[in-house]
């Protein structure tokens, strides 16, 4: 199975912004618990991180041609603004679960909106780094036919 695993604005100042929100573990953490569970879980992942919007539509774009079984995004403050992250994720048809590493539900009103979640089959809110996992994990279990390469 191949994981596009895609982070958007911020995460990569993890460990340093907003802790109480966010947790401790920096972004290079994240990344080594993501590696380290797709060796455990039989996956490949390619990780990608912008703060840039066009570059996470190319990357969800190039998930599609690199034939990606699933895709973890983190689309941050994206969450609330993009319909263009919408459409990409509705144009490859790739099962995608959105990953929130707070509890978005119980923070600002703007926050409780998402114009990505249609397109999931699945969103993960509230359980701090190791919800990247869950994410992966539930895309392990829908894809279950997919061969592991």
């Amino acid at each position: 199975m191949k994981l596009y695993i895609l982070n958007g604005p911020n995460l990569n100042f993890l460990g340093i912004r907003e802790p109480d929100h966010y947790g401790s573990t920096t972004y290079e953490g994240l990344l080594a618990m993501i590696r380290d569970h797709a060796t455990e879980i039989g996956a490949t992942v390619v990780c990608r991180q912008s703060n840039h919007e066009g570059d996470l539509v190319d990357w969800i774009q190039e998930a599609y041609f690199e034939k990606a079984d699933g895709i973890v995004i983190n689309p941050g403050a994206y969450t609330h603004t993009s319909i263009a992250l919408l459409d990409a994720v509705k144009s490859v048809s790739i099962p995608t679960v959105e990953v929130h590493i707070s509890r978005v539900e119980e923070r600002e009103d703007f926050r409780k909106i998402s114009y990505l979640r249609p397109a999931c089959v699945a969103t993960v809110s509230g359980r701090g780094v190791r919800g990247y996992l869950d994410a992966m994990d539930l895309l392990l279990k829908q894809g279950g036919q997919s061969e592991c390469k």
